[in-house]
């Protein structure tokens, strides 16, 4: 990715809280995200110029296609602007921010909203489920009955017999991301979990167990996006720096799937490394996935993984914190609100606004540097779309 003509800045963070909410609407979630961030940011709502919004299966569970972004952004009180509708399974909220950050830096807007919003429980489940199984290439997977867990499940046994991972290193995974969500007020599940609690759970396909896996839910996330010039005009908190937000699709024809590749091109663009970053939410569909994502972003080697997590490394006292949140198996997975989830965590925390899940920074009081890596969809062997995004705080 190339260096963008200006810095661009998140100024303002917001969530509606993640969970099952049958009384509610995508509209009611959408709301709720968009002022809070507008709240956070002490802006006009009239300064936004333009709306990135992430949403994915709208279409096959409420039958609202085309124009999400404009009816939902409509009732929370916006008309008149440019909208864009972005879809990429569950890095959707990752890109809508990409986007945003593109338009700033390049100059066409100083300040542009994303937001992203998913509602997946309604009284009929099996559809909701049905619709997920749409984020594949469904031409070629038809008929072999593929779920994501049985994915995870048949790469994780490779795993352990080539590392040495245990189930029990999963479950110890799953139970840290439980106690972080117990302290989240925004997640979906707040009842830590023992070790114990997590492997006596039902299997789903071994070696993941009930606890250790994401289901679906409801909720919406927003950030507002600008330019370093304007935010230092606005003034109020302490801006956060998009160092970089990477997008790539997914390959089975390299040395990976493309994980390896992206984190490379956003280290670069970045002009950082792994020793830099100092808190982490990683792509957790299933608890376990956080160790693959750990170990292709270069923050350790496969073969340490089992030892590393023996000792909390990853914990919120460790040395690097890792799904502060809760991550998608305790704070939730609303699929097109999930990226953005992910940026709101990181900027709270290196603002010093994640209350008592707040982590410290290795030589200042918080955090300075934060990634966030999202990935989505599955096409032959690979992610569909990758992202990773560095956000810095800027010292004041």
């Amino acid at each position: 990715m190339k260096k963008l003509a200006r810095e661009v800045c998140i100024i303002g963070v917001g969530m509606h809280k993640f969970g099952k909410f049958l009384d509610k609407s995508l509209k009611d979630l959408t709301r709720v995200a968009v002022w809070n961030a507008i709240h956070d940011a002490g802006i006009d709502a009239k300064q936004i110029e333009a709306a990135y919004f992430s949403n994915v299966l709208a279409g096959l569970i409420t039958g609202q296609e085309s124009i999400r972004g404009q009816v939902f952004l409509r009732d929370a009180g916006f008309e008149g602007l440019p909208i864009v509708n972005v879809e990429g399974a569950c890095a959707s909220g990752a890109i809508a921010l990409r986007e945003a950050m593109i338009t700033v830096g390049a100059g066409v807007y100083d300040m542009v909203l994303a937001v992203g919003a998913e509602k997946l429980y309604l009284d009929d489940t099996a559809r909701s489920i049905a619709a997920m199984a749409a984020n594949t290439d469904v031409e070629f997977m038809a008929g072999l009955g593929f779920q994501f867990t049985g994915s995870y499940a048949m790469t994780l046994r490779k795993y352990m017999q080539q590392y040495g991972w245990t189930q029990e290193h999963f479950a110890r995974v799953a139970s840290k991301n439980k106690y972080n969500g117990s302290l989240n007020p925004y997640a979906q599940y707040q009842k830590p979990m023992s070790v114990e609690e997590i492997l006596s759970s039902r299997v789903i396909a071994w070696p993941l167990t009930l606890y250790m896996c994401a289901t679906m839910g409801d909720g919406a996330a927003a950030a507002i996006v600008c330019s370093q010039e304007m935010a230092r005009k606005i003034g109020g908190k302490l801006p956060v720096t998009i160092a970089t937000c990477c997008l790539r699709s997914g390959e089975v024809t390299g040395e990976d799937d493309g994980q390896r590749g992206i984190a490379r091109e956003a280290y670069d663009t970045a002009g950082l490394g792994p020793p830099d970053i100092e808190v982490a939410e990683v792509h957790d569909a299933m608890a376990p996935g956080e160790m693959f994502r750990i170990e292709k972003l270069g923050f350790c080697r496969a073969e340490e993984m089992g030892q590393l997590i023996d000792q909390g490394y990853f914990s919120l006292t460790g040395k690097l914190p890792v799904n502060t949140s809760g991550g998608l198996a305790a704070r939730g997975h609303p699929i097109g609100a999930t990226g953005l989830a992910q940026i709101a965590e990181l900027v709270w925390q290196l603002r010093g606004e994640a209350g008592a899940r707040q982590v410290k920074g290795r030589n200042s009081l918080y955090p300075r540097v934060g990634l966030a890596q999202n990935s989505g969809g599955y096409v032959e062997g690979s992610p569909a779309a990758l992202t990773v995004t560095i956000l810095k705080r800027d010292v004041a």
